[in-house]
């Protein structure tokens, strides 16, 4: 008689071991948040006054953001930097400037969901129900920047209502925002400046070597802190996602964001939502709330990332955390509790996959116009009017 046993788990990790690590990287992303703040100081008033000054067009903004997360695959990334721009002691990048890059960010982790999709196009019945399952992100973050950018450049309210609550913290009892680990940061990020003094003369090849240094640092360490939460968090996630799925649709909001939170990734958890689709687990209607959480629960990494800065700024940076909480809640609060604007990026989603369905070429013509095409015709749009 022969017994069938689960393979074990290679290269796992006691407990134990790996909370050890996944402190390690947390500290060492919030390492790489402020020496990219403290890199981009060393620039010079004249740099930063270029950058600046472009990005005073919300539009040019907007791409950036978009750009730099569909690059990276990670909005995580993007945030944790525009944080660490904002805080800078010295020439901070203006709230206001940031608020737009923050947007961008949002549309630009959709792509990974969508990519991941196309692993499916070669099967009609499960391209056609995972599709329309990783493109509505796209929708609703799309619908959110369009309709919540006008309002933000008219009012500035989330700009506005973040530096209130984030005074709450400040003002509360006289006590300034400050990192409880700053002092631990500077022993570690001194000796890396110390290391760029030496081997570059200028401060400009200074300042580029502690950003190149600070950015590989929040790139590693937010890729291998999503790996090790991912592998022991996956089969919880799934178990989790799928008993939850004829749940209210606050609960399956919840869900997205605690997940998010674990895997330290909107895009793992959007992206394990399209697998599950194809298979027919998952209608587009569970769907859409898991993802709408996960907007929520990415947050987290730009609030985690305002713990790494300090000096006179380091507020801004917990302000501009905030914003990006404050856009998402606001868009959820947009467009789902109204039935029949709740319906309209489902379908959206659905008509654009019977689309994707009768030419799979057209598929990557979507990937290419929605986080490129658009962009660029935004920006061209832009410098024409000016």
């Amino acid at each position: 008689m022969t017994t069938s046993t689960a393979p074990p788990e290679r290269h796992a990790l006691p407990p134990l071991a790996r909370l050890a690590v996944v402190l390690l990287l947390l500290f060492t992303f919030l390492l790489g948040v402020k020496g990219m703040g403290e890199g981009f100081q060393l620039f010079g008033n004249d740099l930063l006054e270029t950058f600046f000054s472009a990005t005073e067009n919300p539009f040019i903004g907007l791409i950036v953001g978009l750009l730099a997360t569909t690059i990276m695959q990670s909005s995580s990334v993007t945030t944790s930097m525009v944080v660490a721009l904002v805080a800078a002691p010295d020439n901070p990048l203006p709230l206001a400037n940031a608020v737009p890059m923050i947007m961008g960010a949002n549309i630009g982790t959709t792509v990974t969901s969508t990519i991941v999709s196309l692993g499916h196009i070669g099967r009609r019945d499960e391209f056609g129900r995972a599709f329309p399952v990783a493109v509505c992100h796209d929708f609703f973050n799309y619908i959110a920047v369009v309709v919540l950018l006008p309002i933000e450049l008219m009012t500035g309210y989330m700009r506005h209502t973040a530096v209130a609550l984030a005074s709450l913290v400040e003002g509360t009892g006289g006590i300034t925002y400050e990192s409880p680990i700053k002092g631990a940061l500077g022993g570690v990020i001194d000796p890396i400046a110390a290391l760029g003094m030496s081997l570059f003369q200028g401060p400009l090849g200074q300042a580029t070597f502690l950003v190149a240094v600070s950015g590989a640092l929040i790139f590693v360490s937010l890729y291998l802190l999503v790996r090790v939460m991912r592998a022991a968090a996956h089969g919880r996630v799934e178990v989790m996602v799928t008993n939850l799925f004829g749940s209210n649709a606050l609960l399956a909001m919840l869900v997205g964001a605690v997940v998010t939170v674990m895997v330290q990734s909107s895009s793992i958890t959007t992206s394990l939502l399209v697998p599950l689709a194809a298979a027919g687990v998952l209608r587009l209607e569970q769907a859409f709330p898991v993802t709408l959480g996960a907007n929520i629960g990415t947050t987290v990494t730009a609030f985690l990332a305002a713990l790494a800065v300090s000096g006179p700024n380091a507020s801004v940076g917990l302000e501009i955390a905030l914003v990006h909480l404050l856009f998402n809640l606001t868009g959820i609060l947009l467009v789902y509790p109204v039935g029949a604007i709740r319906r309209i990026p489902l379908r959206l989603a659905v008509a654009t996959s019977h689309i994707a369905l009768r030419s799979r070429s057209l598929v990557i013509v979507w990937i290419a116009g929605v986080f490129y095409g658009i962009p660029a015709v935004v920006l061209l749009v832009s410098r024409w009017l000016r």
